[in-house]
């Protein structure tokens, strides 16, 4: 009984250190400036949208801007990385064994590898095919790297459950490569496109150093940079930084909530295989 009391705890305290970051940042999304320096824990009493609507009506445009850069980046990133990965973890699986653990060792170099540590050579490298300070630079940095060697090892471990006697129907009916990987592939991997897809769209959106080091202050900001320039010097309007990041997070929410259906079932898929 002294072991289960506590576990349960143990358990409470780790889940009250997820819970409170998360608590913290919706209860003073919706307080003024006084109460949130007199108490950040108190529920918002009286309950206010001020900081939201601030935080849109500033002047520079920050929110508006940001968001939509991080869409457009997000978006054009998945979009690039999905059929890439998908195709690319086609022509792997089909490999023999040798060339498959190969190429798998090679991709998992994306994941062991640190993005601080080539984060100065990919800036030179785009300084020097000049696309620093370019959104297309920009998606092109996240488009190699470990969100590739995720989602390649992601589709790898889905397409093991395809049956190699489907694609050798296809092709003996005429069936190109491509025809095969877009109409019989990608509808039975469709659960770990939904993984993939809401993985990838997190990590994007919530990167920082990326988008700071290629874009620059000066070209424009994702969401993420946003909520670092809005941070004063020597004074910060904690209200309007809280409203901020309330709405950085809004996005990312909606689209896993429209996505979490595919997203679980790629999960109970690949735990029971």
């Amino acid at each position: 009984m002294r072991t289960r009391r506590l576990h349960t705890g143990a358990a409470l305290l780790i889940t009250a250190a997820y819970i409170m970051p998360i608590y913290l940042a919706f209860v003073n999304t919706f307080k003024s400036q006084d109460q949130i320096l007199a108490n950040p824990a108190a529920p918002p009493v009286p309950f206010t949208f001020d900081n939201i609507i601030n935080a849109f009506n500033r002047p520079d445009q920050l929110v508006q801007g940001g968001l939509a850069n991080s869409v457009v980046v997000t978006v054009a990133t998945v979009a690039i990385l999905i059929p890439l990965s998908s195709a690319l973890s086609l022509y792997i699986s089909r490999r023999t064994p040798k060339v498959k653990a190969a190429l798998l060792a090679f991709f998992a170099l994306g994941l062991m590898v640190p993005p601080q540590v080539v984060l100065l050579p990919i800036v030179t490298l785009l300084q020097q095919i000049g696309l620093d300070h370019t959104y297309p630079g920009l998606i092109l940095s996240n488009v190699g790297g470990g969100y590739l060697s995720f989602a390649v090892f992601v589709y790898v471990g889905f397409l093991r459950t395809v049956p190699e006697e489907i694609i050798e129907a296809a092709r003996v009916d005429g069936a190109s490569d491509l025809r095969i990987w877009w109409q019989i592939v990608l509808p039975v991997v469709r659960p770990a496109t939904a993984t993939v897809a809401i993985f990838l769209g997190l990590w994007v959106w919530n990167d920082f150093l990326n988008p700071l080091f290629i874009l620059g202050p000066l070209q424009g900001q994702t969401i993420t940079t946003g909520v670092y320039l809005s941070v004063g010097q020597y004074s910060t309007d904690y209200g309007q930084l809280f409203g901020i990041m309330f709405l950085a997070a809004v996005i990312p929410v909606v689209g896993y909530l429209a996505a979490q259906r595919e997203f679980i079932h790629g999960l109970m898929s690949g735990a029971s295989k």
